[in-house]
């Protein structure tokens, strides 16, 4: 008998065993297998294997969105000691009172809606990681990051060094940079947004909550001034520096620093007060829906992406730096932190330059 070609020597085993039960059958009165029928049946083992084998191609496009959607997804799905082992080996500073690390994107502060992983439930382990495993090691959180940004987090390990670096921050004595890309190129390329921001309700067919502006100025009815208004009692003073580092097609890199702290402050001011929101950003650039964001066809083209897919497009902003003020006679306390991965690949397809090192 010979051999079908490609035929493993297991296969021809599994062959002779079925040949030998049907021997058995035989003797009993049922016809039996011819030679023909093995090798018919080797030859359809061996091609069934080998179209298993076969990998459905796949399209450029679900290629990006695979590397999309793996950003939000993988750190929800480990087990959350080993995303303290991920913070811990990129931890980006530590002396005898904070530490920083670089927050990942998709990792939210605190346990909400459901999400497996946060922040705060790493945080009694990695203060052990990060004290030697000493028993009582403690961190506490210093600022807010949102769920979507990436960067620099300070923790304190104590509640004193806690209040210290919070009471910094609200004195404006903190300097905070963050790294931008926007779909808008903003005009004039660097200046300060000075304007309140209020929660408000959105009315329609899905009503939801959302910052939103609350000027303190108005435009006349003629058009050709402005008038002040009354303060809404509700709205918060917000102030950002934006500095737009380079532009190409349609989107920009830039620079933004909060003078203040106001929930979601550097959407709202990007999306509402420059029009140019931040890449990513599917819940400020529309104000009257909920729904994924709408590029223009040059950004999706660069992309790789349709608009059907945006909606895996994550948040591009990343807390780049945050500089400490020294306390008694000690020096500035400066941490920077990389780019994400999925950041700086953007940047390439968007032809942008990648920003130098702090």
């Amino acid at each position: 008998m010979r051999h079908a070609r490609g035929v493993t020597f297991t296969m021809l085993v599994r062959a002779c065993a079925t040949a030998s039960k049907t021997e058995t059958v035989a003797t009993n009165g049922k016809a039996g297998l011819k030679a023909a029928d093995i090798a018919k049946r080797l030859r359809g083992e061996h091609e069934k294997q080998t179209n298993d084998k076969k990998e459905v191609p796949v399209s450029p496009l679900q290629n990006r969105v695979n590397e999309l959607k793996q950003f939000s997804q993988q750190l929800q799905s480990v087990h959350p000691s080993v995303l303290v082992k991920a913070l811990y080996r990129g931890l980006l500073y530590q002396d005898q009172n904070i530490i920083a690390i670089n927050k990942p994107y998709g990792v939210p502060l605190y346990n909400v809606d459901g999400i497996r992983n946060s922040i705060v439930e790493c945080l009694p382990l990695l203060a052990k990681l990060t004290d030697g495993m000493q028993a009582g090691a403690q961190l506490h959180l210093c600022h807010s990051l949102e769920k979507e940004n990436t960067g620099v987090l300070i923790l304190a390990k104590t509640e004193e060094a806690a209040e210290h670096v919070q009471t910094l921050i609200r004195s404006h004595k903190v300097e905070r940079k963050y790294l931008a890309v926007t779909v808008g190129v903003p005009v004039p390329s660097e200046g300060v947004i000075d304007i309140p921001i209020i929660e408000k309700e959105v009315m329609g067919p899905q009503p939801h909550f959302k910052m939103g502006l609350s000027p303190l100025f108005k435009v006349s009815e003629e058009g050709d001034g402005v008038t002040r208004v009354r303060a809404h009692r509700q709205a918060h003073s917000a102030v950002t520096q934006y500095r737009v580092l380079d532009s190409y097609g349609g989107c920009s890199l830039v620079e933004l620093q909060p003078v203040t702290g106001v929930k979601n402050q550097l959407r709202v001011h990007m999306a509402l007060a420059l029009t140019c929101p931040i890449l990513g950003d599917h819940k400020y650039a529309h104000w009257d829906k909920l729904a994924p964001q709408k590029l223009p066809e040059g950004v999706l083209r660069r992309l790789g992406l349709v608009q059907s897919k945006t909606r895996y497009l994550p948040l591009h902003l990343h807390s780049r730096r945050i500089v400490l003020p020294g306390v008694k006679g000690h020096s500035d306390i400066t941490v920077s932190c990389p780019l994400p991965k999925y950041f700086t690949n953007t940047l390439k397809r968007l032809q942008i330059p990648l920003p130098g090192k702090e």
